[in-house]
């Protein structure tokens, strides 16, 4: 039996990546940065809010300055944790602490053909099966807005990503704006699954990614969007794209310098706003590579400046968020399973929160659901290694060398018989366990074999959701509204019409 005492025995493997004398120092300078040099915020609209609270601008640069007493403030209001909720308004995950939740990586403009291995632009039947695959892989904690379709219009297809995503899911989702006016629209559709706005609020479905531009700059598009998320009560993730060695130092700790310097003027935007808004440090740095002129995120000084700008984070008390679990190869090859593992494992010991990767390849352009279900087991071994290390009923181990000795192994004890289901992890299909001979009995099945099963395993489980046909109707509409040259819809697949129930109360007007 384990003693009381045992309890104090407990850790959870980490990560280490800053001297806290060099946290210190990484963080005064950052903040020097922000009072003297400031940051260029091109939204007139937010400038004027921002003077209207205190900041003010340089008058030879015209950029706000950040004084120390303003950003300090900001740390301190920030939650440091907060409650993503699914489409029915029940908690779904809790980010903060060391809670590590793996997301679906953003941003791609082309998927790799799960039937033909071809690289080709995205489409709505794509994106359908992506939301069936993700939402029953059980290390995925939440969807994502992983890849555009190419079959309606560019400045729509954020929304249409987010109505798929709504229409076929219960899970939470990361997502974002591509223009200044498309949060509004987006949150309304997100309204549509609560009481009100103030429901949505207190119940947040979403987290919105708000990308630094670099060079201590806010485009139009995010000052927009960073005002739009707060007035709505949407979570945002400040994703600073920190290219080290073109716009950012080569050197670790002065990349990690400025790239606190674009998220902390992110965060006391945000907090200026609405303090309390809940807000993630987050990143997606890479580094330029000097002889191909590449950026790729994978790279193992990008990976050094994940970690330590989440040690920042960590240690302001903040919640955190980041590109990795992803690669920048081509293919599901050997070098893709190393660059996603890597970046999992990483991000765990780190304790990132939330962790945007699992799926992507080529430099985020690429989206692929074999990768998608590669990661899901790279990313449920990483979460294993960082569960929390404790013994469990062996100490003293005497009774147990007696037993061991006795029979010769353990295989029947009773503390491998309690313990092994919880303890041992047994890999996907995926992943190869097999002694030869018995491959070869099974068929000798490639890796690109058991993906292509494993696809098509997923998408075949796959279990509708019930969602009134007027909510299904009511974001279409939406996102109609919001064409340059309205036309019909693309055409939902068939099976995502059987997902609807019959008339009814919208979710969003039931007690939940």
């Amino acid at each position: 039996m384990n003693t009381p005492e045992d309890n104090n025995l407990s850790a959870r493997p980490g990560l280490t990546m800053l001297a806290p004398a060099l946290v210190s120092r990484i963080v005064d300078e950052a903040l020097s940065i922000l009072g003297t040099v400031g940051v260029e915020v091109v939204s007139p609209g937010l400038r004027t809010m921002l003077m209207e609270r205190g900041l003010r601008a340089d008058p030879l640069s015209g950029s706000l300055l950040f004084d120390r007493t303003t950003v300090e403030r900001a740390i301190a209001s920030t939650p440091r944790s907060f409650t993503l909720y699914n489409r029915d308004g029940q908690p779904h995950a809790e980010l903060g602490g060391d809670n590590v939740h793996f997301v679906p990586g953003s941003s791609g403009l082309q998927v790799l053909d799960h039937t033909t291995g071809d690289t080709r632009p995205g489409s709505t039947a794509d994106f359908v099966d992506f939301v069936r695959l993700a939402d029953g892989l059980p290390h995925i904690a939440y969807l994502a807005t992983a890849f555009s379709t190419s079959d309606i219009e560019v400045q729509i297809s954020d929304a249409w990503r987010l109505c798929l995503c709504l229409a076929h899911s219960r899970k939470p989702v990361v997502s974002g704006a591509f223009t200044p006016h498309g949060t509004g629209r987006m949150a309304a559709m997100m309204q549509l699954f609560r009481h009100d706005r103030v429901d949505l609020i207190a119940r947040p479905l979403s987290i919105f990614t708000i990308t630094a531009a670099g060079m201590f700059r806010y485009s139009e598009d995010s000052c927009q969007n960073l005002i739009d998320c707060v007035d709505w009560g949407i979570p945002v993730e400040i994703v600073p794209v920190t290219l080290m060695g073109l716009i950012a130092p080569v050197t670790i700790v002065g990349a990690t310098v400025l790239h606190c310097v674009d998220v902390l003027a992110g965060l006391t935007m945000a907090q200026l706003l609405r303090p309390g808004h809940p807000v993630l440090f987050g990143g997606a740095p890479a580094a330029f590579h000097m002889k191909t002129g590449s950026s790729p995120m994978a790279a193992i000084e990008a990976l050094q400046l994940y970690g330590a700008y989440v040690a920042i984070a960590k240690a302001l008390g903040l919640p955190t968020q980041a590109y990795m679990a992803l690669s920048e190869s081509k293919f599901n090859d050997a070098q893709a399973g190393a660059e996603s593992f890597g970046g999992a494992l990483l991000a765990a010991l780190a304790g990132v929160n939330s962790v945007s990767g699992p799926g992507m390849l080529d430099y985020v352009m690429v989206y692929s659901l074999e990768k998608l279900v590669l990661d899901n087991e790279l990313c449920g071994q990483a979460l294993r290694f960082v569960r929390t290390i404790a013994p469990k009923n062996d100490l003293p181990m005497m009774d147990m060398v007696r037993e061991l000795l006795a029979e010769k192994h353990l295989l029947t004890s009773e503390h491998t018989l309690k313990h092994w289901p919880g303890e041992m992890h047994l890999p996907d299909p995926v992943f190869d366990r097999l002694n030869r001979d018995a491959w070869r009995k099974a068929g000798s099945l490639t890796m690109q074999d058991r993906l292509r099963a494993e696809v098509q395993r997923g998408l075949a489980g796959y279990s509708k959701p019930p969602i009134d046909a007027q909510v299904v109707a009511e974001m279409c509409n939406m996102v109609k509204a919001g064409m340059e040259h309205p036309q019909a819809l693309p055409a939902i697949p068939e099976y995502a019409a059987a997902a609807v129930s019959g008339p009814g109360r919208r979710p969003s007007r039931r007690k939940t």
